[in-house]
């Protein structure tokens, strides 16, 4: 009987330190991530509501799309530290040169304004 106790007392340690690991982890992973923000103008600095910014991951080449606020304003959330990303931004033909965040910016969350070049 003793001996019972003694296994299922290490198996609860055993079980609860893998899950405190796990959680630990999934909480680092979290702190380390970033996100990139901004807004999208037009060629004369008004606002661009309704504007499709792109984010390219540079690894995967996974694009992720978001369409700009009533102030022009973009973000994207949980952005891997040791990934470069490309941004760009198009709106009824014009588009925006290519914006790139590196993976050697250390700031948590960036900002990157885009302008539309006026159509051709």
């Amino acid at each position: 009987m003793n001996k019972l106790c003694t296994v299922l007392l290490v198996a609860l340690i055993l079980c609860c330190s893998g899950g405190f690991a796990q959680n630990t982890a999934k909480k680092n992973s979290q702190d380390q991530s970033r996100s990139v923000q901004g807004t999208v103008s037009a060629a004369d600095d008004s606002a661009i509501k309704g504007a499709r910014v792109y984010l390219e991951n540079t690894k995967s080449l996974q694009v992720r799309t978001f369409y700009t606020q009533p102030d022009g304003a973009y973000v994207f959330h949980d952005l891997s530290p040791d990934v470069d990303y490309k941004l760009r931004a198009e709106f009824e033909g014009a588009s925006s040169p290519t914006k790139t965040l590196s993976s050697f910016d250390s700031r948590k969350e960036a900002v990157l304004n885009l302008k539309l070049n006026p159509k051709k």
